[in-house]
């Protein structure tokens, strides 16, 4: 692997976006990609996942491992909120 930096953070950008760098990562040579949002952001997570998986690399890819757990986030006034995260782990058969 070579200390590249396998992690895809999916944030607000339109969900091809991040189909092609999943798709991008993975041709390069990387054995895995992994997906990683949280809060609002799970969905898109998991539809790049299955986009990737039914249409662009039908044979190679599967899902290796998925994650989930919260997060406490500091908001003013001292109170913290958990919010919700999920890592989804794609590998090359």
């Amino acid at each position: 692997m070579s200390g590249r930096d396998n992690n895809i953070y999916i944030g607000r950008k339109p969900v091809m976006n991040y189909v092609l760098a999943v798709v991008t990562q993975l041709n390069q040579g990387s054995d895995f990609c992994t997906l990683k949002a949280r809060g609002r952001s799970i969905s898109t997570a998991v539809d790049v996942a299955e986009i990737v998986r039914q249409r662009f690399m039908k044979d190679i890819v599967f899902v290796d491992k998925i994650e989930i757990d919260s997060e406490e986030l500091a908001e003013e006034g001292g109170r913290t909120r958990s919010v919700s995260t999920i890592e989804i782990t794609l590998k090359k058969k």
